[in-house]
Formats: structure tokens, sequence, C-alpha cells
């Protein structure tokens, strides 16, 4: 079975099953606005899904997937932005009072920011300028823990990243001054792929620490 007709096949398990026995409460969500808990800026790696990891229904994230769960700076302009065009219509749209910031291990643009080496972004026509976002993160870890074998170094660049889209977050007007009225919360989480382990950033240690069992 090839790709399109594994997905079409799990459709029809979908609407067989889960659709089938929830289809109230879907029918339900689409006769009213949507109403999300939180907003998740994740990585748009296939083996990081947040609705899995977090088992949420339909209607509860609001999320954002993008390469490196990067947020780029506040830059109204007249090119195109996706994640500042998300976070926008999330925030004073849908008036989400949480963002999460989803880094998780093994990404691949993270990686990929490593092997161009010396503060230069990977090539590409789109990804070198994404991954320019991060090339001051992949520096100032070089540069503190180079001492580091690669697995090391790859890890606290990841789990960097997501500090620096906290950062960044802070850069858009509209987050920053509900920050800090109390109406809206950030928050840095780390997901490990293969051990399923969840960290959560405290901005006092400047940690990642798991989530207890």
């Amino acid at each position: 079975m090839d790709a399109i007709d594994s997905l079409i096949e799990g459709y029809r398990s979908f609407r067989a099953g889960t659709y089938k026995q929830n289809e109230e409460r879907y029918q339900a969500l689409a006769a009213k606005r949507q109403q999300p808990k939180a907003l998740i800026i994740a990585c748009c790696d296939s083996r990081a899904d947040p609705a899995m990891v977090f088992s949420a229904d339909p209607g509860e994230l609001f999320v954002v997937r993008n390469v490196a769960n990067l947020v780029p700076p506040y830059q109204p302009d007249s090119h195109y932005h996706g994640t500042s065009a998300a976070l926008e219509f999330g925030v004073k749209g849908l008036e989400i009072a949480d963002i999460i910031v989803m880094g998780h291990a093994g990404c691949g643009g993270i990686e990929a920011l490593y092997e161009a080496g010396c503060g230069h972004p990977p090539e590409g026509d789109f990804i070198s300028n994404w991954m320019s976002l991060a090339t001051g993160v992949e520096t100032a870890i070089r540069t503190k823990h180079g001492d580091l074998e690669k697995p090391g170094l790859l890890r606290l660049m990841e789990q960097g990243a997501v500090v620096q889209s906290l950062d960044m977050l802070r850069t858009f007007p509209f987050i920053a001054e509900r920050e800090k009225a109390g109406k809206l919360r950030l928050h840095g989480w780390f997901y490990g792929i293969g051990t399923g382990i969840l960290s959560i950033y405290d901005p006092a240690t400047e940690r990642f620490d798991a989530v207890p069992e």
C-alpha cells in the first residue's frame, strides 16, 4: 500500500470509528467558533505531533508548525509571515491565554544548522533565510560548550532555539502587553521523541526539567 492509499484507508477508519463514535461532538465543534485552550508553536517534524503527545481532542489546540519551531521577530511589512499571522490570529482573534514553544530532540533543522557551522545557515532557497534566525543560538552554544561532542551540542542548540523563540514572542507588542498584564503566559517545552519525556523550561534556573511521571 503506497502513502496515498494508506492515508485514504486511515480516513475511512477514522470516519467509521472515531468520527462515528463522537459525531455529536464534531457537529457541535463545527457549529460554533473555535475556542482552543492553548497555542503551540511546534516543529513540522512528522514524529513530534503535539495533538498526539498531549492526547488532545479536536478543538483543544491551535497549532503552528514550522521548521525547528522558530519564531521570527515582530516585522510588520509587505512580506509573507505565516507564523506571525498565526500568532496574531491566535492571540488577538481567539484570545488564547497560553502560548507554548515545543522543541524536540533530533530536529533536522537544528542539525542542518550545526552541519553548516560557524554561524552560517544551511543552503536552500527558503531554508537558509529561515534557519538564519537561529544562527546566534548555534554560535553561542559552540562558544560556551565547544568541548562537547555533537549529540550534546545538538541538544543544547535544540533547547536554545526554544528559549530564543520565547524571547522573540516578546517582540510582538500584543504578546508582550498581555503577558505583562497577566493575561497571557509563555511556556518553553521540549519533547524527547525516543524517550517520550517532556521537559519544561524554568527561567529561574535556565534549565529544562522533566515532567514527573
